[in-house]
């Protein structure tokens, strides 16, 4: 029996370490919980040891060895953890369309100043969808060339001269 009416010192020291970790670890984020273990060691013993003096007894030294961590914790940590990764990769691709946008918008005003520019990017892209060896190409041609070639088209008004 120890000094202060405590019938089994080493169990009730047991318990208060116990209760002593899970007090200390509940007010820490788990990066917090790996990374600084000495601190976290000092934190309870010097809970452990406020406590235990009355008893007789004198915490020496208090590791934190090992954190396990229940399944399910562990299973909702991950989900976190994905559900955080999907928000960045979601605020990256939003952020890559913004530039993208933004690059279109500065293509499109150039071409604008330049209508000669508009067609040598007609004829780039051709020229890189010849060279993937597809066997059809569709060329694109504006029915009002057609009212030139004497083929009446939507636009054609009887442009024939006699």
């Amino acid at each position: 029996m120890a000094i202060t009416n405590i019938e089994n010192a080493q169990r009730s020291t047991q318990l208060l370490s116990a209760t002593t970790l899970r007090n200390v670890l509940g007010t820490k984020t788990l990066g917090e919980i790996l990374s600084d273990r000495e601190h976290t060691a000092e934190v309870m013993k010097s809970n452990l040891d406020d406590t235990t003096e009355a008893w007789g007894v004198h915490v020496e030294r208090v590791e934190v060895k090992d954190v396990r961590l229940p399944v399910q914790l562990q299973r909702a940590m991950a989900a976190e953890a994905e559900a955080s990764r999907e928000a960045r990769a979601k605020v990256i691709a939003a952020e890559g369309e913004q530039k993208a946008s933004r690059a279109l918008k500065e293509a499109a005003d150039v071409i604008n100043e330049s209508p000669s520019a508009l067609q040598l990017r007609y004829l780039q892209t051709l020229n890189t969808i010849s060279a993937e060896k597809n066997s059809t190409i569709i060329f694109p041609f504006p029915m009002e060339f057609m009212s030139y070639f004497g083929g009446g088209g939507p636009g054609a008004k009887g442009n024939s001269k006699m």
